[in-house]
């Protein structure tokens, strides 16, 4: 089922995101958080896409397999990276044909070992021709990524919206944001974009916390940042594997359920392909239903919260 006629219908949607194993055994691991967490019932299931196509195949036959086997419904991410109009056209010829019907259309970050993004000689710049091209000849569902806190290599928040608004016109179904760890900026960003004329649900992405390391590595990658109190409480837990994954189940669900009470269409979750700490999280939001009773008086379009405000995850 496309995901925006899920985003239709009454209610959250909550997903999840994996990527691609790189081992036998990571490839068992997955299979098995797939299992596990499809007892939860998610809405959909999105797979990743390596740097410069790298995992292409796997996507595909990774997307191809939950839907057959865990009937699950399932999105392949898909990139511009290292590839020509026509070798983009076969891919998506593929996934049409083994009955993939969501696409989340991106960029793509360089290849391996390169800095600097470079268009493929034959190929496309912007996401925004990716979506284009997808619209018009495939019919696919199509998402695109969003940045809360700015992508890391836009000149300003506002070229970074202008550049969005650009996508969305080219034919975006949905919105999912980048990974954040205070509601103000969803908030804020938020009401950004509905004032730019963005009008397509916009899905909050959310990390559980489950290793102090790993966090610092991804968010110094992608530009978001850690609130002040939020890595004090972690690093003093630091040498407490145990610690550090209670309070980071803790953080993500009331952050998570802060945003379903204002009216966030749902929840997606980076897994890093584990299933406890989402599971936990979703369990506990699933029992107390958040989005039933609002917590501000406005819409999600002007809420309370704004930036520099205390909220429940700040």
């Amino acid at each position: 089922m496309r995901i925006d006629k899920l985003l239709a219908t009454p209610g959250p949607v909550f997903s999840f995101e994996f990527f691609p194993p790189k081992t036998e055994q990571g490839e068992v691991n997955l299979y098995e958080a797939l299992a596990e967490l499809r007892e939860l019932e998610p809405s959909f299931v999105s797979v990743t896409y390596g740097a410069g196509g790298s995992t292409r195949a796997k996507t595909i036959e990774i997307v191809s397999r939950i839907k057959r086997d865990f009937d699950l419904e399932a999105m392949a991410h898909f990139t511009c990276v290292s590839a020509t109009v026509d070798e983009l056209r076969s891919t998506l010829d593929e996934m049409r044909s083994c009955g993939i019907d969501n696409v989340l259309a991106l960029r793509g970050d360089p290849p391996k070992g390169e800095q600097v993004w470079r268009k493929t000689e034959g190929g496309l710049e912007y996401s925004s021709e990716l979506v284009a091209l997808i619209k018009a000849d495939y019919p696919f569902a199509i998402g695109a990524a969003c940045f809360p806190e700015t992508h890391i290599h836009a000149v300003s928040p506002q070229e970074d919206l202008e550049h969005l608004a650009e996508k969305v016109r080219a034919g975006v179904d949905f919105l999912i944001t980048q990974l954040f760890f205070d509601n103000a900026f969803y908030f804020d960003f938020l009401a950004r974009a509905r004032a730019a004329g963005i009008e397509v649900p916009i899905i909050p992405g959310i990390l559980p916390i489950t290793h102090i390391g790993q966090l610092e590595r991804m968010t110094q990658m992608c530009g978001a940042s850690i609130p002040d109190g939020l890595r004090r409480e972690l690093h003093a837990r630091e040498g407490q594997e145990e610690a550090v994954r209670d309070f980071g189940v803790a953080y993500a669900t009331l952050q998570c359920a802060e945003l379903l009470a204002a009216g966030a269409p749902g929840i997606h979750f980076y897994t890093l392909n584990r299933s406890p700490a989402t599971r936990a999280i979703l369990s506990a939001l699933k029992l107390a239903k958040p989005w039933q009773n609002a917590i501000y008086a406005g819409s999600i379009s002007s809420p309370s919260a704004t930036r520099g405000e205390p909220s429940a995850a700040s």
